[in-house]
């Protein structure tokens, strides 16, 4: 197979952590042979931009003020626009054959402009539907500033359909229901590939270290991610009622942090008001290593997604993750999550409702033999499925049949 070489600009900072970059990119593309270099910005606070080498290539990594003032925050945005103009001068020359954005969107207009200029090809990757979020985060009280979060959902919006992904030679997206939303927006559904999220294999692989997180004659439940006020997981505090007027010594595991401290107080808040704070336990953010021992050790782990528009079209990577370490899932109906239950037989996909919840999560924890045997469908589906090489298989060849033929 031909080798492409790619320059990519991407919202994620220096060094990247999330796996469809670390791991997709850093390690599986790039071990393949082909010629991946970066513009990022720093992930440390760091007064001057630096070159690093990192994933086989080089990264041209921007200076980041993480300071609380108002100044060092249009410092650091003013910095990270800057060293993505560096695209002009490096796509000159023959030693990249495109440039890809990965959910950046000023940036990516410099970088159609560099690519169009110097006869390179454009790459769109489009991980979420940012102008979604911020208008639905504006339009239902969980932003800050709401109306600066309605101007910039309409702007983002504006560039990213009218401009952006009209005008690229090729877009990834996330999930066979975004590349279905995004057509009716006009884009040509063969102009788009979805890659969705996946695991790394070796990481699950042995993860049993006989150590108990959670009490073993303790029936839990767990949720990993995120605990922000929008991802309305005040949702399982209220299913935990239900679970424990059946089985009263039951417990509810929250795995992860919310970025904005009054979001975890909201949720304790709850549990405090609906009388069971004592059963829910707030590990907080760990390594993934550590977080996976919890999952490890959980009766059932849950995957609830509020029904939006906004995530009806995302593949999420925490339901992969309890599959591969074989765990029987509970989760809510939703494009990509109803698939992969369907094909592994690795749960319950239920309405988003508590009543149904609680009704799945009772069924596996009366029923351990039952929820072994999901868990161990599911294992073999994600590890044979949603594995990086995998995908990267299916993506390293959209990329050398889009970088090997002339621009558009």
């Amino acid at each position: 197979m031909n080798k492409f070489r790619l320059l990519v600009i991407s919202s994620d900072p220096y060094p990247p952590t999330r796996v469809d970059v670390s791991v997709l990119f850093g390690e599986e593309l790039a071990g393949r042979g082909h010629k991946i270099d970066w513009i990022l910005q720093s992930e440390e606070h760091c007064t001057r931009s630096y070159v690093a080498s990192w994933g086989g290539g080089r990264a041209w990594v921007a200076s980041a003020n993480h300071r609380p003032s108002l100044f060092s925050r249009l410092h650091k945005h003013f910095a990270g626009i800057w060293n993505d103009t560096r695209v002009f001068g490096l796509l000159k020359g023959d030693q990249y054959d495109g440039v890809e954005v990965k959910d950046k969107f000023l940036s990516a207009v410099f970088a159609l402009l560099a690519a169009r200029l110097h006869g390179k090809k454009f790459i769109y990757w489009l991980s979420y539907p940012f102008p979604e979020e911020y208008l639905r985060r504006a339009g239902d009280g969980t932003a800050r500033y709401p109306f600066l979060y309605r101007i910039r959902g309409a702007t983002f919006g504006l560039l990213l359909y009218r401009v952006l992904l009209r005008f690229a030679d090729h877009v990834f997206v996330q999930s066979e229901a975004m590349r279905r939303e995004v057509a009716r927006k006009g884009i040509p559904l063969e102009k788009m590939t979805a890659v969705p999220m996946g695991i790394k294999a070796p990481q699950f692989a042995g993860s049993d270290t006989g150590r108990s997180v959670i009490p073993r004659n303790v029936p839990s439940f767990l949720y990993l991610g995120s605990l922000a006020r929008s991802r309305y997981i005040d949702f399982l505090v209220r299913v935990l009622v239900k679970v424990r007027a059946e089985l009263p010594e039951a417990r509810l595991y929250l795995v992860g942090k919310a970025e904005d401290a009054a979001d975890e107080d909201f949720l304790k808040r709850e549990a405090q008001r609906l009388g069971v704070a004592e059963s829910v336990v707030f590990v907080g953010q760990l390594p993934q290593s550590k977080a996976l021992q919890y999952v490890q050790d959980a009766d059932v782990c849950v995957s609830p997604l509020y029904p939006t528009p906004v995530f009806n079209v995302a593949s999420p990577t925490k339901l992969v993750e309890y599959m591969a370490m074989g765990k029987a899932v509970v989760a809510n109906t939703h494009p990509d999550q109803q698939f992969l239950i369907d094909e592994s037989g690795g749960g319950y996909c239920v309405p988003y409702e508590e009543e149904a919840f609680a009704k799945a999560i009772l069924a596996l924890l009366h029923a351990p033999d039952l929820a072994r045997t999901m868990g161990e469908r599911g294992k073999r589906y994600a590890l044979k499925h949603r594995t990086y090489g995998t995908i990267a298989d299916i993506v390293e060849r959209q990329m050398v049949s889009i970088l090997a033929s002339s621009p558009t």
